[in-house]
């Protein structure tokens, strides 16, 4: 039971993240539009990232797509990982955080610490399903 923990969390982890930007659309945008790598860049990401945090979330959700979904959460979890390593070696000179929700009200090392311990829930997670598969067990 405890080994199911980690992918329950990480959906819960995506569909907030998702949602908290859909539902502040506006000021999401407002706050992409002026991210560091650029207003097109940002532009073409205020959709395609709340996309890919539900699609995230769909292939979490089922059994036989979860390894799928692991691999994409810890893909997104390192990238805005590094970006936000990034914003504390003072790498970009404007930092806004589109994070959305509760996380836009954390500063950038909590959010790092935070990030830090969803990328060991994802690789707990990614290590106890691939054992259960290795050894048979849905």
């Amino acid at each position: 039971m405890i080994s199911d923990l980690g992918w329950l969390l990480l959906i819960l982890l995506w569909t907030y993240a998702a949602v908290s930007k859909l539902a502040q659309f506006e000021h999401f945008k407002d706050q992409m539009s002026i991210q560091a790598f650029g207003r097109n860049a940002g532009l073409y990401l205020i959709y395609v990232l709340p996309a890919l945090e539900l699609v995230t979330v769909a292939l979490l959700s089922f059994s036989s797509l979860r390894i799928t979904g692991l691999y994409i959460s810890i893909s997104l979890l390192i990238v805005f990982t590094i970006y936000i390593l990034l914003i504390l070696l003072h790498f970009f000179p404007v930092v806004p955080c589109s994070c959305g929700g509760i996380l836009e009200k954390l500063g950038w090392t909590p959010h790092l610490i935070f990030n830090l311990a969803f990328i060991a829930i994802n690789i707990y997670a990614l290590i106890t399903l691939k054992g259960k598969e290795d050894c048979g067990i849905k």
